[in-house]
């Protein structure tokens, strides 16, 4: 989450997590938004309250996408999807985050987007599978931000810083 100096006091993603915490950096967070449909959906959460992609500075715009980048990466590795959605609306929560969802042909929403009317049923025993599949993505999804993001030499132990 941010801090006191950096959040608007009525953004939930300033004041909350915004779902499953898989990783916290020093500029950004990812989390799993636990969707019902689309389980396999993380957000790319900016730590400071910023509305706008350009409130960024030109490096915090390079590192923010590197890091959409590499989780649409992880997710395309790890779990064999058709297609990873990527989207920043900031309609309903104007803070900077970047959605990335994972889609399949026999999802209720395909091809159309995840808020578009269902086009079939729910694929009950698919989505269970997914569901199950996603902890490990979870890991390698933090194993690899960690990795790409680690702190300087200099940092403290134990705490992400990117």
């Amino acid at each position: 989450m941010t801090t006191a100096a950096t959040q608007a006091q009525d953004c939930p993603l300033c004041t909350g997590a915004g779902g499953l915490p898989v990783w916290n950096g020093r500029w950004m967070r990812l989390i799993r938004a636990e969707e019902a449909l689309h389980p396999a959906t993380y957000r790319l959460v900016w730590q400071t309250h910023a509305a706008e992609f350009t409130d960024l500075d030109p490096l915090q715009r390079g590192v923010c996408m590197d890091a959409v980048a590499l989780v649409e990466r992880e997710m395309r590795t790890a779990l064999g999807a058709h297609k990873i959605n990527l989207a920043s609306l900031g309609n309903v929560v104007p803070h900077l985050h970047w959605h990335l969802v994972a889609r399949w042909n026999w999802d209720a929403h395909w091809p159309q987007p995840v808020w578009a009317p269902p086009q079939r049923e729910a694929d009950v025993a698919r989505l269970d599978a997914l569901r199950a599949a996603l902890p490990a993505l979870d890991a390698r999804l933090r194993t690899a931000l960690r990795a790409r993001f680690a702190p300087p030499p200099e940092a403290a132990e134990g705490s992400d810083h990117s």
